[in-house]
């Protein structure tokens, strides 16, 4: 079975301003997989959170996977992809691509998603818009 992590990027939501909605309709997709969900986090829009949370589910647990919603379009606070990138040793443009193509075909604001997948050790992690619908549509 696939070992997952959930992380949420959302300053609103890591200060419970908001609830989050994203994560655990990601959560609930890869259980469906199915995937045994370890841990799902909400953390704020920094990339020291980001990093360090990305390092522990990759390298202290060893995770197959590690799901992040939120932080990918192009506002200042949006770092998940920058994070990412910083820890990667590969990246998978493809599965990137992949989803934006998609999202294209329904919401023309998906060419703004600067979302990244790549390969940390034997851990994939892939980068997912902050909304349900649209973290939902790029998993399925």
């Amino acid at each position: 079975m696939i070992r997952a992590a959930v992380i949420t990027m959302s300053d609103r939501s890591f200060r419970k301003d908001r609830p989050d909605a994203s994560g655990p309709a990601v959560a609930e997709m890869l259980r469906s997989i199915p995937a045994e969900v370890i841990q799902q986090v909400v953390i704020p829009d920094e990339v020291p959170f980001i990093r360090r949370a990305l390092l522990h589910f990759s390298d202290a647990l060893e995770l197959d996977l590690v799901v992040t919603t939120g932080g990918t379009g192009v506002d200042p606070r949006d770092v998940t992809p920058d994070a990412t990138r910083e820890i990667l040793d590969r990246e998978v443009p493809g599965m990137a691509e992949a989803m934006r193509a998609e999202s294209l075909k329904r919401v023309p604001a998906a060419m703004l998603s600067r979302a990244v997948a790549g390969i940390r050790g034997k851990t994939l992690i892939v980068n997912l818009p902050g909304s349900p619908g649209g973290a939902r549509e790029n998993l399925a």
